[in-house]
Formats: C-alpha cells, sequence, structure tokens
C-alpha cells in the first residue's frame, strides 16, 4: 500500500468532483426517461475513474482526448446553428450500441476490446445539449489535464515511486539466480508510461519489452522468446495479452500495476510464473493506493 502526495490528492479530488457531478446528470437523465444517454454518460465517467486509479499518464491522455473532442463537437453545433441547420443531440457515440453497455459485464470483454470501447466512450459522451455547455465542460475539463499534466511530468507520481523502489532493490538487482520481472497493466496509456520510466531507471532501454493486444500474436511469440532467453531483457510490461496460457517462469518477480476487476485474473497472471517446473521463490506485489 501507498498513500497519495499532495499533488495526486488534488488531481483525485478533482476528477472524482467531475465524476460525480456527471454521474449524478447522467443518473437524473435516467430518471426522466433519457435512459440511453445517461447509461453511456455513466459508462464514460466510470471508465474516467479507472483510468484515474491507473497512471498520470492514462487519466492525462483520456482527458486530452475528451477535452479535444468535446471542443470538436462545440464547433460543429455553432457552425450548425450560424447556417440555420438542424442541431443533433447525439445518444451514442458512432460505433457503439447500447447493447453493449446494458447489463454491462466486464468478464465478457478482454483488456484490449474493454480499453477500445472505454476510448470511445469517454471521448464523446456528455450530458451537455448546447454549444454553451460542452464549453463549460471544455473549460472544466482543461483544469483537469493541467493538473494530470503536472503530476505527470513533476515526478511526484507515488504509484511509479514504489515500483522505482523494487527496481532499487537488492532483490531485482542482486540477479544473483537470474529471476525476470513482469510488470502488468490494464490500459495502453501506462503501458507505454510505465515501460519508458523502467528503462530510464535501468538506464537500457533493450532491458524493457512490452506486449498488447495491438501487438500481432506472432510477434508477441517473438518478444515472450526474447524475454525467456535474452540476458539482457529483464522486464516484460504487458496487458493481459500476455496473462493467460503462456509459460513465464524465467521471471520469478510479478507487479500487477493495475488490478483487474476479476480477481481470478490475478491468480491467471500470477500461473505465469508460479507454477510447475518454477525452482526459486515467486513474489508478487500489488500496488494500491490509499488514502
Amino acid at each position: 500500500n501507498f498513500k497519495l502526495s499532495d499533488a495526486e490528492t488534488e488531481l483525485y479530488e478533482a476528477v472524482t468532483g467531475y465524476v460525480r457531478t456527471g454521474m449524478n446528470r447522467a443518473y437524473l437523465m435516467q430518471e426522466e426517461g433519457d435512459k440511453r444517454r445517461g447509461l453511456v454518460i455513466g459508462f464514460a465517467l466510470a471508465g474516467l475513474q479507472r483510468r484515474l486509479a491507473s497512471s498520470p499518464a492514462a487519466i492525462y491522455h483520456s482527458l486530452r482526448r475528451r477535452t479535444e473532442r468535446l471542443t470538436d463537437q462545440a464547433a460543429e453545433l455553432r457552425r450548425l446553428a450560424a447556417a440555420g441547420e438542424p442541431v443533433p443531440i447525439t445518444e451514442l457515440p458512432k460505433g457503439v450500441r447500447i447493447a453493449d453497455l446494458e447489463d454491462f459485464d466486464f468478464d465478457d470483454y478482454d483488456d484490449e476490446e474493454l480499453e477500445a470501447l472505454e476510448d470511445i466512450v469517454i471521448d464523446a459522451a456528455t450530458a451537455a445539449a448546447t454549444a454553451d455547455e460542452l464549453e463549460a465542460e471544455v473549460l472544466e475539463l482543461q483544469v483537469l489535464v493541467d493538473l494530470a499534466d503536472g503530476v505527470r511530468s513533476s515526478g511526484t507520481d507515488t504509484k511509479w515511486q514504489e515500483l522505482r523502489d523494487l527496481l532499487r532493490s537488492d532483490l531485482f538487482r542482486s540477479g544473483a539466480d537470474n529471476g525476470k520481472l513482469i510488470v502488468f497493466s490494464e490500459h495502453k496509456d501506462t503501458l507505454t508510461y510505465v515501460a519508458d520510466r523502467i528503462a530510464a531507471e535501468l538506464g537500457r532501454p533493450e532491458a524493457v519489452v512490452t506486449i498488447h493486444g495491438g501487438i500481432k500474436r506472432h510477434d508477441r511469440r517473438d518478444i515472450q522468446d526474447r524475454f525467456r532467453v535474452d540476458p539482457t531483457v529483464q522486464v516484460l510490461v504487458a496487458t493481459d495479452a500476455a496473462g493467460e496460457g503462456v509459460n513465464l517462469q524465467v521471471a520469478n518477480m510479478m507487479v500487477n500495476y493495475d488490478l483487474p476487476w476479476n480477481p481470478n485474473r490475478i491468480e491467471q497472471r500470477f500461473g505465469r510464473i508460479h507454477r510447475i517446473g518454477q525452482k526459486r521463490p515467486c513474489h508478487l506485489w500489488n500496488l494500491i493506493a490509499i488514502s
């Protein structure tokens, strides 16, 4: 467990306040009969909460993309109004079906599918119905973007510092039994952020490899093989694309940078290294923030 810094607490409280206000509007819309939009908005805001818990990089990029998308929506509404054309109120972001969100079950999606769905909805779903309302929300979002960017670039990311302490520990640095480390994340923005920081900490970019669902299967196998047989590759940073059906017992250390919604996935992940044939003690860390 670790405690958030003051800057992280400020960001957490600001984003949580934004989400809470949006959730209240979404519930009100559902009660007034606009169930579809209310459901979509609620899903988008829940996705922002997941990104907030993951890393300052994940919440920063999500908020930035949302700000850009809502700015474009506001400009389009103003253009239509100036031209005297009908101004539509979009119920659903393009490419999303209400069936995707009703009775939603996280177990129906792998990490990549869930993140893709969240990206679409987070970028576009809003309770705002006019250009003025959109622009007011954009101003609120810009404050959050600046806060997230400040934490992301300031070095006050406590979650990363916990992982950095492990990288500096005798357990990792001694390499007495050639153990390696796997770090699991739920989000690609976090994966990239963590992999870059680990590479900078170790001073050897070649020591870190990554796997996510956007990488083709045969390329994943090549990366897994490099991690298994190349002694210069010390760390694998991955989503659950590397978490099932793969023997990675060359590693004996694992960090859950993000905890999955389904706790069974923690066992699936750990099962990649803690399995028959493993000859070394295995170590698992779950990074959890406390208030």
